[in-house]
């Protein structure tokens, strides 16, 4: 018989005439690869051939064979969604004879067939498992392969199998969750089936090894991360179900080594962007967390302290007591300025000044700042004209809360380096480029700066002689009177900031439009009403405040009532403006609590709307 002239016809007759002709056929040189390549030609050649395949699998000792051919089985299951029912029929009956083999299941499943990989994960000898479950761990999967596999159910098994005496059967199934939970929905998943508790067991289990504790560890964190920010249409799914469990992982910190700890840190810091994050930044706010960070801060290796540096900065987000920083110091703001100057970590740079921005003591910080060097730090990472289109908007708001710092008005040392550096200028570029928190902090900076304006303007000096002899005299600020430059009195005039504050005052973010209005009434300041309440007619800023009467914040309601209620005391404005603000103002009036109620109503007596001995209000 010839070899490899053979040709399928003639091996198709061969295989019809008797069963025993099987093994001579899967002798004949070159045989088997002829058939295998005709399964991937026209659909009449590969029907031929896959039945062919059929008769001969049907031989024990052929099936070694045809599992051996290269691309064989890639063949048979790419048939298997073939649009001939039958020939998709004949190569799933092939892939059953050859199932025989584990290592036919196993190249089964690396051509994505997974039926028999999980029916000996359900149901074979340990050994059998355990290759099964190591095959899932290895395999490059892809997001279809770790989907369907779940809708398939190997989460059932994988779950009975990490609980298991075997130590070596625990790893590889371990190894496979690992290799599933990166597919969000899968993390999801493993959650609701409750993988966490065993896991969470073998964490905590004195006796689990190092290199078993990181498998675990690195599986909870893709199941944090697949809690982290999820839609508003989604069911919610938590990591943690108790305040003891989140207890112990945040202990583990202090009893584990570096590739743990970093795994836990980013675990934790995905938690505090889930839906339930404020309840877990309060519950680590509530075991010290602060303490430990810091410490962790200080480390010298760089992975771990920039995980702390993150998860830091999120613990201290909108966190309004106190007595949670009082394990940092002096030396802690000098490690974050050190992470500031040699991190290559845009993400880490923007939390460890975001850090800095959080601290609740604005006198003692601008203190530190000033000693340890801070500013020329901290202003690198403003933007500029070459930079601005490069720095990652959290850097840049981070960065302005921390300059929120440098120019608390207790502290005129500080301000004057925030201005000779010329900080004020790329401030007041910020309240018409940067996000709706940037513009806030900005404006925060901008009003500090703004009180120390009045003691710092430079009086005129006084003429003496005859007037005709006499050089003209300079002009005054409009509002300080005296002589005004942005870095020796930083007043808003001459930094051109009022027009771009009023702007803020149309922000639909309440936080920023307060900063900015305060920021402009440091200009009506005391003596200043009448000159400062002509710049704020100027640059248009009365309609844009009395807009600000029906805003959905009753604190920025209160202050812009105040504040009108000042600036009305000026007749001419009162009449020019005050129609304008009067139905909102009697809107109040009905609508509004009790406060509110009565600043309208002593506005609308200044509008002689009301009378002034009204005692309703």
């Amino acid at each position: 018989m010839g070899c490899a002239e053979m040709g399928l016809g003639y091996g198709i007759r061969v295989g019809r005439v008797l069963e025993c002709k099987q093994e001579r056929i899967a002798r004949v040189d070159n045989a088997m690869e002829s058939i295998a390549k005709s399964l991937g030609r026209r659909i009449g050649e590969g029907k031929l051939a896959v039945a062919l395949l059929l008769e001969l699998s049907k031989s024990e000792s052929v099936r070694d064979c045809i599992g051996n051919v290269q691309g064989c089985i890639l063949l048979l299951v790419t048939m298997l969604s073939s649009a001939d029912n039958q020939a998709a029929r004949y190569a799933e009956n092939v892939l059953d004879n050859l199932s025989f083999s584990d290592d036919n299941v196993i190249l089964m499943a690396k051509n994505n067939y997974f039926k028999y990989l999980l029916q000996r994960l359900s149901s074979g000898h340990d050994d059998v498992k355990i290759r099964m479950a190591k095959t899932l761990g290895e395999m490059e999967l892809t997001d279809h392969n770790k989907s369907s596999l779940v809708e398939e159910g190997v989460l059932d098994l994988l779950l009975v199998l990490i609980s298991h005496d075997n130590i070596e059967l625990r790893i590889v199934a371990i190894r496979a969750l690992l290799n599933m939970s990166s597919l969000r929905k899968n993390g999801q998943e493993m959650i609701r089936k409750g993988v966490v508790r065993p896991l969470l067991d073998i964490l905590y289990c004195h006796t689990s090894s190092q290199s078993l504790r990181e498998l675990v560890a690195a599986v909870l964190l893709n199941l944090s991360l697949s809690t982290a920010r999820q839609d508003s249409g989604e069911s919610q799914v938590l990591v943690l179900e108790s305040d003891e469990d989140m207890y112990k992982l945040f202990s583990l910190i202090n009893l584990t080594g570096p590739a743990v700890q970093e795994k836990i840190l980013r675990a934790l810091y995905a938690m505090c962007l889930s839906p339930s994050g404020t309840t877990v930044r309060e519950k680590l706010r509530q075991y010290s967390a602060v303490q430990v960070l810091v410490r962790l801060c200080e480390l010298a290796n760089l992975n771990l302290r920039a995980n702390a540096v993150k998860l830091l900065y999120c613990v201290t987000e909108d966190n309004d007591d106190s007595a949670i920083w009082e394990h940092v110091e002096r030396s802690s703001i000098e490690v974050l300025l050190n992470v500031m100057k040699t991190s290559d970590d845009e993400e880490e740079i923007a939390s460890a000044m975001g850090i800095i921005a959080n601290l609740p003591d604005p006198t003692q910080v601008s203190g530190w700042l000033l000693e340890l060097e801070a500013p020329p730090i901290i202003f690198r990472f403003l933007p500029d004209g070459n930079n601005s289109g490069h720095r990652n908007s959290q850097l840049i708001e981070n960065a302005v809360g921390a300059i929120c710092h440098l120019t608390v008005q207790t502290n005129l040392q500080s301000q004057k380096k925030v201005a000779e550096a010329g900080i004020i200028p790329v401030l007041v570029q910020l309240l018409e480029v940067g996000t709706s928190l940037t513009r806030r902090q900005a404006a925060i900076s901008l009003r500090q700066l703004s009180v120390s304006s009045p003691m710092l303007s430079r009086r005129i000096p006084r003429h003496h002689g005859f007037w005709c002899f006499s050089a003209m005299p300079e002009a005054g600020c409009p509002v300080h009177g005296g002589i005004c430059t942005v870095e020796s009195s930083f007043c808003l005039l001459e930094a051109g900031a009022v027009v771009p504050l009023v702007r803020v005052l149309g922000e639909p973010e309440p936080g920023a439009c307060e900063a900015a209005l305060d920021a402009l009434m440091t200009l009506i300041d005391s003596e200043r009403l009448q000159s400062g309440s002509k710049v704020l007619v100027e640059a248009n800023a009365l309609p844009m405040m009395i807009r600000l009467i029906s805003s959905p914040s009753p604190r920025l309601q209160e202050k812009v009532l105040s504040s009108l209620e000042r600036i009305f005391r000026l007749v001419e404005i009162k009449q020019t403006y005050g129609p304008s603000a009067q139905m909102s103002l009697i809107d109040l009036t009905q609508r509004g609590n009790n406060s509110l109620r009565s600043l309208a109503a002593r506005i609308l007596a200044q509008l002689n709307v009301l009378h002034d001995q009204s005692s309703y209000f």
